[in-house]
């Protein structure tokens, strides 16, 4: 099937959206493999430190994310959108910098994913009201499914080139060549034309900024299902960072998987997000948004649990590979009907802190769940973090 016949490529500016994705995400895959696999084999980073530095990238969302949904409602999104992109990648140079001149420390790390993460949380909110402009919120599930399958090519390829680049380099220059692609993002990004109606200054200088986000606050609370969801979601958040605040440290130290064993077990993740991606518009219609948004649930509970089920039984690579194949499904499945729905049903004037106040919602568990993950990593067993993610994403499903 050539996903480029899907109607949604007609529409101007999606083919080059849906490209920056690609390039964006590919480089996040470097990123992905190459931060946490330089803190456990440069700076020996132990299980509560592995959770603090996942809990740092996690923090701006808390942190930004309301007053970001006012300032967005503000102004143009797509030239924000594009400044997170570079911001991002020149924060990711300052690693390979900082240990070549051996001054990389955890602190710098931890700094590094701050920076990132409130690039995740002004640019990516802005990215999702980007979309949402440019292909009308009917075609907002095929757009999310068609954005997750860029994302999916980029795991399936990412992985491979990150591993050679790791293993060629060194995590730390691994980075460069995320700045490198982040740089494609940007320029296709600047290609694409939105007239976007802002409100003019007039209409909101004189407007207390507290009252403009008590608005999109006020909005959520007033809507059950929007509630709910973020209840529900935000639960799952906090048990799944329990289990990604560790899995890195988990596969090298417990399974014996070397970096390019690791970065070959990712490969996994891309092929669960095509799954995810393919089969989400069916899913959708079949069962419906919500039915869906918890299957996919269930899906990443299946990974952490089997992969301690089954352990001693299959090769580690094959179990490490199968829970992260689960957990991309999974997740891609979740997210596709999650944002979909939250979009749908929130009034043009109101996207921006709407979708702000829900990321702010759903992610005030994932930091304590990180910490508390990395933690009992360290004090109680490696184990224990899997489990507590596997059996409670699925009391969330249920």
């Amino acid at each position: 099937m050539n996903i480029f016949q899907s109607p949604l490529f007609k529409i101007p500016g999606y083919r080059r959206m849906w490209f920056s994705i690609l390039f964006s995400n590919l480089g996040g895959q470097i990123t992905l493999l190459a931060l946490p696999l330089t803190a456990v084999f440069l700076l020996d980073a132990s299980p509560t430190q592995m959770g603090l530095l996942t809990a740092m990238e996690i923090a701006p969302f808390v942190l930004l994310s309301l007053p970001g949904g006012v300032l967005l409602d503000r102004m143009q999104k797509l030239p924000v959108y594009i400044a997170g992109e570079f911001v991002m990648g020149l924060s990711l140079l300052t690693i390979p910098l900082a240990w070549a001149f051996d001054l990389l420390t955890m602190g710098w790390m931890y700094a590094v994913c701050f920076a990132i993460g409130a690039v995740y949380t002004i640019a990516g909110s802005a990215s999702q009201l980007v979309l949402t402009q440019l292909v009308g919120r009917d075609k907002l599930v095929e757009a999310y499914s068609q954005n997750a399958i860029a994302g999916s090519m980029a795991e399936v390829m990412g992985p491979g080139l990150a591993g050679i680049l790791i293993k060629v380099f060194g995590a730390p220059l691994a980075l460069v060549m995320d700045a490198i692609l982040l740089i494609g993002s940007v320029a296709m990004l600047k290609g694409i034309r939105i007239h976007e109606q802002v409100p003019p200054r007039s209409t909101w200088k004189d407007r207390s900024f507290k009252a403009e986000l008590m608005k999109g606050l006020n909005f959520v609370r007033s809507h059950n299902m929007l509630i709910e969801m973020a209840v529900v979601v935000g639960a799952w958040q906090f048990f799944a960072q329990m289990a990604l605040s560790v899995q890195i440290i988990f596969a090298v130290k417990d399974l014996g998987l070397d970096e390019a064993l690791v970065a070959l077990s990712f490969v996994a993740m891309g092929l669960g997000s095509i799954m995810g991606g393919m089969a989400g518009p069916p899913i959708s219609k079949r069962i419906g948004l919500g039915p869906a948004l918890i299957l996919g649930i269930v899906i990443t509970s299946i990974g952490w649990l089997s992969l301690l089920l089954l352990e001693g039984h299959l090769p580690s690579i094959i179990l490490f590979s199968w829970m992260l194949l689960c957990f991309s499904w999974g997740a891609t499945l979740l997210f596709v009907n999650f944002l979909s729905l939250r979009q749908s049903y929130t009034p043009t004037e109101l996207l921006g802190r709407m979708t702000t106040t829900m990321r702010w919602l759903i992610t005030l568990p994932a930091g304590p769940g990180a910490i508390l993950g990395g933690w009992m990593a360290e004090h109680v067993g490696m184990r224990s973090s899997l489990i507590c993610a596997g059996v409670g994403t699925l009391l969330v499903a249920t």
